[in-house]
């Protein structure tokens, strides 16, 4: 039942993913002592993103991508809405919960994720990045249970016309990070709307690495492809077309 999944994730959460963020985001004049609100979070994470046992740590950025309906299968392409400005990877972990009928989270284990956005909006104003995130995603094609090893290294690649357009290392796991899983963990489940027994949830960990930051331009045809040994075979996505919009003035009084 797609309505009662919900996809989300976490951003800022790897150390070096401040770096093409703080650049979208730096304006003249709006920068307060030399630090933007990109770079504060980003520190917060990295003074108070690992608490001891028990404790709670800093809060990191969350964002909302909807519900089970916008979940791409591994090998289909994502559809791109007419007014996006960007469809670009991003290539992540993703952890995969069920809420059991005591009301508490259960983790079912970890998937390979693209968590596919709009950087050209999202670089306008940092205040349209919930805006940017409402695109299609994907996950798999494997599961990964029990605990993940500290150092993770993948390779994301982008493939045009049967070669390779753009291609980079993206690290992830705790080692990499500068939050811990189960502070990530905490932060989306505290709250209790996402608590409902027998609701689904697919977070996704953020990433560092995006072929944007290196001035890659995607288009329609080209393909994804996500891989890291840990995890199995890799995930491939491709471009599609544009989704069918909403016309202006469709929204009617019943």
């Amino acid at each position: 039942d797609p309505a009662h999944c919900l996809i989300s994730g976490t951003g800022l959460t790897h150390l070096g993913s401040a770096s093409a963020r703080d650049k979208m985001h730096q304006q003249d004049g709006a920068v307060e002592a030399g630090m933007t609100d990109t770079m504060r979070i980003f520190k917060w994470g990295l003074e108070g993103g690992k608490p001891a046992a028990g404790q709670v740590g800093a809060q990191p950025e969350w964002f909302y991508k909807g519900d089970g309906s916008i979940v791409v299968r591994p090998g289909a392409d994502f559809p791109v809405p007419p007014f996006a400005e960007d469809a670009g990877e991003e290539p992540e972990l993703t952890g995969l919960y069920v809420i059991g009928d005591d009301g508490l989270p259960y983790r079912v284990g970890y998937a390979l994720g693209n968590e596919f956005s709009d950087h050209v909006m999202e670089r306008r104003n940092y205040l349209y990045l919930a805006h940017s995130k409402l695109r299609f995603c994907a996950y798999g094609p494997e599961l990964r249970v029990g605990e993940l090893p500290k150092h993770l290294a993948g390779t994301s690649r982008i493939i045009r016309n049967g070669e390779t357009l753009w291609e980079k290392e993206f690290l992830s796991g705790e080692d990499n990070m500068c939050h811990s899983l189960a502070n990530l963990e905490f932060h989306h489940f505290k709250y209790a709307q996402f608590l409902r027994p027998g609701d689904v949830h697919v977070h996704y960990f953020g990433t560092a690495t995006l072929s944007f930051a290196d001035g890659v331009k995607t288009q329609p045809g080209d393909r994804f492809q996500i891989s890291l040994d840990a995890f199995g075979a890799p995930l491939e996505n491709g471009i599609g077309e544009s989704a069918q919009p909403l016309a202006i003035g469709h929204v009617r009084s019943l």
